[in-house]
């Protein structure tokens, strides 16, 4: 299960050092600071003697050298963090995250005194001190930290709107994250319909209203499943005008269908709802920090699974815009749930622009690795401005050409559209699929196949759920679509 840890930002007391058990971190800067010179005094003289040492001059900003239970202190381990007080945002979060890394159940006291990237540097340590698991033997929870500053109440303002980001970052990896046997299309929604809690306007369309509305190429991914399909709709109405409207794929379990997939690595595909995950994090976001902008968020919830009931290669559905799909293969099921997700939010909302995200295909981990989410677009500008976000949160993006070249991969003989075109440029044709679906409004399409739960941990996240995209998503609204 997840343990968030909790920081409190007090006025730096020396006398505290001496006594304090688990870990001490001291920022370090061009020069000793106080706090660092009444640390060096208590260690008799290690903390200077370490400065000067040959491995203290190959540390790199926002990274660190340890002294192991050092003389004079009741803490088991005394780091050094290499942080000038001209840091960047990513050197800041990088030294917080190695201190979230290796937090126990005592805590730490990290001293940082009057550095101008306090509160970056608390947010880069909630992130990557984020535990989640069902091991029956559990491991102790990380402890508090207490965060010794100049000015205490001033970085905790600054800090606030991190702590609602962390907020949705963990809420979205806590979805991935979760078994499918336990995130079911119907506990999925209720955890969404609980954010009403907080503010968000949430509705939730079942099975029969959907088919009322002609959500029929969604129904056919679920038809397979005893969980209900469902699309859940959430809104903050925090500014003025049309919404921006965030489309996540949420295939809470994808089997693959009739066309099932091989065995190896399959329980991974727990992780097929990402693209929701990452759209009911960002909401989660704006609602806590009360952000000033008109947003909707759209998730389709299903699961893909074989059935005497489940869809079979071959068949052709009617999509909500009243275009035939041949399926060709019913693994790529992600792309039909967000076909008819993308018409219902242009004919109900009018937005706009709309992002959607997915883990909808392997084809992006082929071109870009576990690095990269693939950026496809129909409005250049609104392309320009994801990745503008993304790069400056430090979550790494790329744009992917749509040329009507591949239209021809997805063209059908029996059916106006088919929802895969083969092997060669498969996360091109997928997007160049959903650009059907998508009509006279700006659009990016983001598959995040091998970002949202990569093989290894990353600077910011352990092994398991990344939670890409919410920070990317919150900036971009702050920046281009807040009053």
């Amino acid at each position: 299960m997840t343990h968030p840890v909790a920081i409190a930002f007090v006025q730096t007391d020396p006398e505290a050092f001496a006594t304090q058990r688990g870990r001490i971190a001291l920022i370090v800067g061009a020069a000793l600071s106080p706090a660092g010179r009444r640390l060096d005094k208590l260690t008799r003289g290690a903390v200077s003697r370490a400065l000067a040492s040959e491995a203290w001059g190959k540390v790199k900003p926002g990274e660190s050298l340890v002294l192991g239970f050092p003389a004079g202190l009741a803490a088991e381990a005394l780091e050094l963090i290499a942080l000038d007080r001209k840091a960047g945002q990513e050197e800041a979060r990088k030294a917080g995250a190695r201190i979230g890394k290796t937090l126990g159940p005592e805590g730490a006291l990290v001293i940082a005194e009057g550095h101008p990237r306090a509160a970056e540097l608390a947010f880069g340590l909630a992130l990557r001190a984020y535990r989640f698991d069902y091991h029956t033997a559990q491991k102790p929870a990380p402890g508090a930290v207490t965060l010794m500053v100049a000015k205490p109440e001033e970085v905790a303002r600054a800090a606030a709107p991190h702590a609602a980001l962390a907020e949705g970052v963990f809420f979205t990896r806590d979805l991935v994250n979760e078994p499918a046997n336990i995130l079911t299309t119907g506990d999925f929604a209720a955890r969404l319909a609980a954010m009403q809690e907080i503010g968000l306007d949430v509705e939730i369309l079942e099975e029969a209203e959907l088919a009322e509305l002609g959500l029929r190429a969604l129904l056919a991914v679920g038809q397979g499943s005893e969980s209900p399909s469902k699309v859940v709709v959430m809104r903050w109405n925090g500014g003025e005008g049309a919404p921006l409207a965030l489309v996540g794929k949420g295939v809470c379990f994808d089997s693959g269908g009739i066309s099932i997939k091989p065995a190896a690595g399959m329980e991974e595909m727990t992780m097929d709802m990402g693209g929701a995950g990452v759209v009911a994090g960002v909401m989660r976001t704006l609602a806590l920090r009360k952000a000033r902008a008109n947003v909707v968020g759209l998730v389709g919830l299903v699961e893909n699974m074989p059935d005497g009931r489940a869809q079979r290669p071959g068949d052709i559905v009617r999509s909500m815009k009243g275009d035939t799909i041949e399926v060709v293969n019913t693994d790529a099921e992600g792309r039909l749930v967000l076909a008819d997700v993308l018409w219902y939010a242009q004919q109900r909302f009018k937005p706009r622009a709309i992002i959607d995200l997915a883990t909808l295909t392997g084809a992006i981990i082929v071109a870009l690795g576990h690095e990269r989410a693939g950026v496809f677009t129909n409005d250049d500008a609104l392309c320009d401005a994801v990745l503008k976000a993304a790069k400056a949160e430090g979550e790494g993006a790329w744009p992917m050409p749509l040329d009507p070249a591949y239209d021809a991969l997805i063209t059908s003989r029996l059916a106006d559209i088919k929802n895969t075109g083969g092997r060669w440029g498969g996360s091109i044709t997928a997007a160049a699929f959903l650009k059907k679906f998508v009509v006279d409004v700006p659009w990016c399409h983001i598959d995040i196949a091998g970002v949202a739960l990569p093989p290894g941990e990353t600077m910011l996240a352990p092994k398991g759920a990344t939670g890409w995209g919410v920070m990317t998503l919150d900036r971009l609204i702050r920046e281009q679509f807040e009053a």
